[in-house]
């Protein structure tokens, strides 16, 4: 087995141990929010009817409720968050507004290679359309249309990046970049080569994006009810209504949105569809101009590594860095617990390939470390459906790349409801359900052996074994 550009170039203890002295465990963008936009609002305490109630205060939700507004004028919705808006994956996550519906274009075209063309086009418009939203309702999450650049940190990832050019050369915004323009662009020492993606990827606030859908929804009408986890889903058999029920209250309405995300669905059949994989970030303090001026990023392009344990960072509006990745770590018994976010040795690992990747910023500090649970599905991508004889609609794991394509699964749903059929119900995408995951103890040793061969994978010159090629031959996923 070789080795790898992180493990050739690592810095001295000395740097990361300066770096990580002091840092909060807290997430930095949950700090970032300006008192006004974090209103601290009561939970559900009352019976309320509804003509929709959501449960689940993320991006999903909050999209959904928001169109629904559009679709619905007058109507009254509820929605209900078990913690705060935003509390979870929707305001720790890296930011990064993708396109893609499909986890990347490589993704859709394994699984879905004659829809790709409308996904493509479907992907761009909805990416405009949260793009738009700032000026459209008058938000401010900090948007960027930066793009997305990918860099090869081994040879073997230069010629993976000629061979995607070359298969996508249709794609007028994606450029290959050799190692001089790659440097130009973001000058590390382990960049290699790197194909930007211009309009593909925009850069947000996380926090930010879910306050401000919810300042607007509550604006338009809607009820939002935090501190009221849902403990169960019920119908009424003889008027068909949904109902949910909360710690102190409930909820009956004609319809219902489950955007539960990582947490236990509410539907027994799919709780063996997603599993939860813990992520961990640093957040590094304001850059001085001399250290910007360093690296130079004047583009300030999303950034993600071609490795199978791969880095993703950006720059944020105050020039900080964000570095997150690599580690994808799953815990027996699809376990979503508070203590399963402190993990000292991936944050070690963070740093050490932090100042790898930027040697001549050694000095800098890290101000906030943090981490959160994705919810990852077979197919790397949400999938979506109806229960209770089409009055509950449902999407869920987005493996990583929810932030754009929820607002793209909100419209789902809401057809969904609608029952109506269209380009976006008709997706096969939107109508088969991808593989469940098994049961423990075989979902742990799966997941942990794929893990095992994903990071043999990358000190093998992206080589993959027989477990990998045949998990990619039945279509079943996992990733870091």
């Amino acid at each position: 087995m070789g080795t790898t550009v992180f493990e050739r170039n690592r810095p001295a203890a000395a740097v990361v141990d300066h770096a990580l002295e002091g840092t909060a465990h807290a997430v930095f963008w949950r700090d970032d929010l300006p008192a006004e936009l974090a209103p601290d609002r009561a939970p559900l305490t009352t019976a309320l009817s509804a003509d929709l109630v959501i449960v689940g205060g993320g991006y999903t939700g909050l999209w959904t409720a928001l169109l629904a507004t559009e679709r619905m004028p007058g109507a009254h919705i509820v929605l209900l968050e078990a913690q705060r808006v935003g509390w979870a994956a929707s305001g720790r996550n890296g930011g990064f507004c993708e396109a893609s519906l499909t986890h990347g274009r490589e993704n859709g075209l394994s699984r879905w290679p004659d829809e790709m063309p409308t996904l493509d086009r479907l992907g761009l418009a909805n990416l405009d359309a949260i793009e738009a939203s700032e000026a459209t309702y008058g938000m401010d999450f900090h948007f960027e249309r930066t793009g997305e650049l990918a860099p090869a940190v081994e040879q073997h990832q230069v010629e993976w990046l000629q061979e995607w050019v070359g298969e996508a050369s249709e794609l007028e915004d994606l450029v290959y970049l050799d190692q001089d323009a790659v440097r130009a662009e973001v000058d590390s020492p382990t960049f290699l080569a790197g194909v930007w993606d211009k309009n593909g990827c925009g850069m947000l606030h996380p926090a930010r994006l879910a306050a401000e859908l919810a300042r607007v929804i509550e604006e338009r009408g809607v009820r939002i009810f935090e501190r009221s986890r849902v403990r169960d889903l019920r119908t009424d058999s003889a008027t068909g209504a949904v109902e949910v029920v909360t710690e102190q209250g409930r909820v009956s309405a004609g319809r219902a949105v489950l955007a539960t995300n990582v947490f236990p669905s509410l539907i027994k059949r799919n709780r063996l569809m997603t599993v939860p994989v813990y992520d961990y970030v640093l957040m590094t303090e304001p850059l001085s101009a001399e250290q910007l001026a360093s690296i130079g990023w004047q583009n300030r392009q999303g950034l993600g590594d071609m490795a199978n344990q791969f880095h993703y960072y950006r720059i944020t509006k105050d020039n900080r860095i964000l570095f997150g990745g690599y580690d994808a770590v799953y815990h027996y018994g699809r376990k979503v617990r508070s203590e399963y976010e402190n993990r000292p040795e991936t944050w070690r690992t963070l740093a050490n390939h932090f100042f790898t990747t930027f040697p001549q910023l050694q000095g800098l500090r890290f101000s906030h470390q943090w981490a959160g649970a994705i919810d990852t599905s077979t197919q790397f991508t949400a999938f979506f459906g109806t229960a209770r004889r089409g009055r509950v609609a449902y999407a869920a794991g987005f493996t990583g790349l929810g932030v754009g394509s929820t607002r793209f699964a909100a419209e789902v749903m809401l057809d969904l409801l609608d029952g109506v059929e269209n380009e976006r119900t008709s997706l096969e995408m939107v109508r088969k359900r991808p593989l469940p995951f098994p049961p423990e103890p075989a979902a742990a040793m799966g997941i942990n052996a794929t893990r095992w061969s994903l990071n043999r994978a990358d000190h093998n010159e992206g080589r993959r074994n027989l477990l990998l090629k045949t998990l990619d031959a039945v279509g079943l996923g996992f990733d870091s």
